[in-house]
């Protein structure tokens, strides 16, 4: 009830001028803390020189996009563009080979990259694998592929397989345990989707097509096989119309994203100020939530960017990659929360929706839910962070579960019958407001630090109270209602193109 109610036009313009003007409040303060800690000692290392013409220094602290988009941007954009011009020459040439082509450049870049100790490392796992999908027994791949998966993230394993690799470059270790992780989740989607084939098993050499897509074999995101595999193998490549120009338009979206970044950069050092709580303690509350939140929003767009530039040289391939995550600023429920939306799509698959079923049932919600951050925990890397995030966000999902449930007995499903459709959306963005601080409080444990995660939480629901926690609800609570408003037009244009469907 209330996904398609209205409400008054100019409801929402006064939700729309409360939220800017709040969201210029905070970014003001976050800016003059910025500006004041520019030469202090305890950001030597997180702030540095950056472009010169605009006269301040820049934040660094974010050691992958430092190194992806300035000492390695040439030899990734090298790689990339090698790619794109030996897959239009294929897909022009032999179109029914193209899978082979992509498959020995991967290899040829992996072992020019890494060496070739790392890719016998990589293809002893996939033989393994290979060799565990022969059996076609699911719960086999489960453990085989956990093992492995485990051998990469839990020392000293881990360790030990990282020492076969000589050489020392900055992004070494991103790009070892990157191209290895990402190897055993597409083992691991190979094999299962082998045990649901009918007749025989796909061969070693469908996996290696699979595996050694460079695009998606050191960042992901992961498309699981049985979709990677229809599509590379389709001869007849056709364009849809204007897909050239969406993806013209998507590749000029990146590289304006990532030049907005460093300018962004230069003024909020969102990143580094985390690091001094002793600092960060003296920001007004409104400033600390703004710059939470500001963490929670790069990440989102990091990961737009990263995904966003595999998946346009994915779709110059005429492959259907992953879509990018959800933007996080229209997020406010658990089940829609994720930063990478290939792993979320492969434990959906294979984990979430094969135990949850429908996700009706509170016992099989809490099992699904228990087995998907389990391997989430796996996947990140075992610690005593990552243990409290995987927690935090398991009860968020099942805390979701129940309220749902509890607003559905009887008396209070009755009582909201009663209330009008506005009415109704106005009471369930109050709640969605709390959650969309839940999912912020929650996930930056794992961006920023526990103590971090800690001081912003006594800051806006402790010392705050009530005046900060209030505020800053209200404030939620008229950004939920634009989130709602959007979701309630793309609804009723869903709803219009089906009944256009229906009556062609």
């Amino acid at each position: 009830m209330g996904v398609k109610a209205m409400l008054p036009s100019y409801e929402l313009g006064f939700y729309a001028l409360v939220v800017t003007c709040a969201v210029l409040y905070s970014g003001s303060g976050i800016f003059e803390a910025s500006r004041d800690s520019m030469n202090r000692k305890a950001f030597r290392d997180g702030i540095k020189p950056g472009w010169h013409y605009f006269g301040r220094k820049m934040d660094v602290a974010d050691f992958e996009w430092v190194m992806w988009f300035t000492s390695f941007r040439n030899i990734i954009i090298f790689a990339l563009s090698g790619h794109v011009l030996f897959g239009k020459i294929c897909s022009m040439t032999v179109p029914q080979h193209r899978a082979v082509m992509y498959m020995t450049y991967g290899l040829l870049a992996v072992l020019a990259s890494m060496g070739l100790l790392y890719l016998m490392i990589i293809l002893s796992h996939c033989l393994l694998l290979y060799s565990v999908a022969l059996a076609k027994q699911k719960w086999l791949c489960y453990v085989a592929g956990l093992c492995c998966l485990a051998s990469f993230k839990v020392e000293p394993f881990g360790s030990w397989q990282s020492g076969f690799v000589t050489g020392a470059f900055d992004l070494q270790d991103v790009l070892f345990y990157g191209g290895c992780t990402f190897t055993i989740m597409r083992c691991m989607s190979f094999a299962l989707e082998s045990c649901e084939r009918d007749e025989g098993i796909y061969s070693i050499f469908d996996l290696l097509k699979y595996n050694f897509y460079l695009p998606f074999f050191f960042f992901g995101p992961v498309m699981t096989f049985d979709q990677f595999h229809a599509q590379v193998s389709t001869r007849e490549l056709r364009r849809k119309d204007d897909e050239m120009k969406n993806i013209r338009v998507n590749a000029l979206l990146h590289v304006g994203a990532i030049v907005a970044v460093d300018i962004f950069f230069h003024f909020f050092y969102i990143l580094t100020l985390p690091s001094d709580l002793k600092f960060v303690n003296r920001l007004s509350d409104w400033s600390l939530a703004g710059l939470a939140y500001s963490n929670l929003v790069y990440d989102w767009v990091k990961a737009a960017v990263m995904f966003g530039v595999t998946n346009t040289i994915a779709r110059l391939d005429h492959l259907d990659p992953p879509q990018p995550p959800k933007c996080i600023t229209m997020l406010y429920i658990f089940a829609e929360t994720h930063f990478d939306r290939g792993i979320n799509d492969w434990l959906c698959k294979y984990v979430y929706d094969h135990l949850g079923e429908n996700h009706d049932n509170i016992l099989k919600e809490l099992v699904a839910s228990i087995s998907t951050f389990a391997i989430t925990t796996l996947w990140l890397g075992p610690c005593q962070l990552v243990y409290i995030w995987s927690l935090a966000n398991c009860f968020g999902l099942n805390f979701e579960l129940w309220v749902q449930k509890f607003f559905q007995l009887g008396p209070l499903a009755k009582l909201e019958a009663k209330l009008s459709g506005a009415m109704s959306r106005r009471i369930r963005a109050a709640f969605g407001a709390v959650n969309f601080w839940a999912i912020v409080l929650y996930n930056i444990l794992a961006l920023n630090s526990l103590e971090f995660a800690l001081l912003v939480t006594k800051r806006l629901l402790v010392m705050g109270f009530p005046v900060s926690t209030l505020s800053i609800w209200f404030i939620t609570y008229c950004g939920v209602q634009l989130i709602k408003e959007r979701e309630r037009i793309l609804a009723v244009e869903e709803e219009h193109r089906g009944d256009k469907a229906k009556v062609e």
